[in-house]
């Protein structure tokens, strides 16, 4: 039973050592064009996980920030390698999500 039980907490600090927690940052983005870009790195071993909700509220601050009510999400994340390993594998990564600015903006 001892040894079942240290088991399970090995395989516990395995997994959540795979996973790595982020906050966005605002990478870019155009007032024109209603688009707010936030982004973050990861290398290829990394599995990021970041706070949906906080992505959604700080590119929504961006938008009112330019006089539109807020921002969604288009759903779709743009992946870019940043640097490759010996054998051609993406060692680090570049994550980008686009926000879409709601309403219009006050003139």
């Amino acid at each position: 039973m001892r040894l079942k039980a240290s088991a399970l907490i090995a395989v516990i600090l395995l997994l959540s050592a795979c996973s790595t927690h982020t906050e966005l940052l605002v990478t870019g983005g155009s007032r024109a064009d209603g688009v707010v870009e936030l982004g973050y790195q990861r290398n290829e071993f990394q599995r990021v996980t970041f706070d949906a909700d906080a992505a959604e509220a700080l590119a929504a601050k961006r938008c009112k920030g330019w006089g539109y009510e807020g921002a969604e999400s288009f759903g779709t994340e743009k992946s870019t390698c940043t640097s490759r390993r010996g054998f051609g594998n993406c060692g680090n990564r570049q994550v980008v999500i686009q926000y879409q600015c709601l309403g219009n903006p006050e003139r």
